[in-house]
Parts: structure tokens; sequence; C-alpha cells
């Protein structure tokens, strides 16, 4: 299995208010997750309303695709210009498929 995660921050130059901000960024999240299928909400600078920092992961089985699915989102945030993006850090974490000795027993749950 692999997963990418990512951080972006953001800077919403016409944002006046935490009010405005909330709906540029609603629309940048929804736009997102929509065209991607990804985890993604706002994880920071919540009370500064020209700055906005989200995150966001995807899950897969080959970290090619991972990669590059990626490098789409953050193209697609760009693209949007609904906001700068100031910059963003991503990272891949390939985790082995240690559960093959994983073994079930349905007697262990059957007491309850």
């Amino acid at each position: 299995m692999v997963i990418g995660s990512g951080i972006i921050n953001l800077l919403i130059v016409e944002s006046r208010s935490l009010k405005e901000k909330r709906g540029v960024l609603n629309r940048i999240l929804k736009r997102t997750q929509n065209e991607f299928n990804i985890s993604i909400a706002e994880i920071g600078q919540n009370d500064h309303w020209k700055r906005a920092q989200i995150g966001f992961s995807l899950v897969g089985n080959d970290r090619r695709y991972i990669n590059g699915k990626i490098d789409h989102i953050l193209k697609f945030i760009d693209r949007l210009h609904l906001a700068e993006v100031l910059n963003s850090k991503i990272e891949i974490t390939n985790i082995p498929d240690s559960m093959d000795h994983f073994e079930y027993s349905e007697d262990k749950y059957n007491e309850l």
C-alpha cells in the first residue's frame, strides 16, 4: 500500500474577512475533492483571513501513480486561481504487506 499526503500553504489575496476566506476555501476543497476523490481539509491558519493551510491524503498501490496524482492535485489547485499557492510539502510512504501473517479467528469475536 502506498500513502500520499501533503500540506499546501495558500494566500487568499482578495479575502477581507474570515467569512470570505471560508467561501474561497470551501470552493477549493469541494472542487478538489470532487475531481480527485481524496481526503482534503483545512488544517491550519484558521484565524488568519488571508492565509490557509490545507492537508490532503490518498491511498493506492503504485508509487508512480500516487506521485503523478499528487502533481495533478497541486496543479489543479493552482489553476483554479482562487488562491496563490505559497508552498507545498508532500510525503509518499510505502506500507509493506505485513498483514500476510495475520490470522483471523472467529472464536475470539463470537463471545461478544
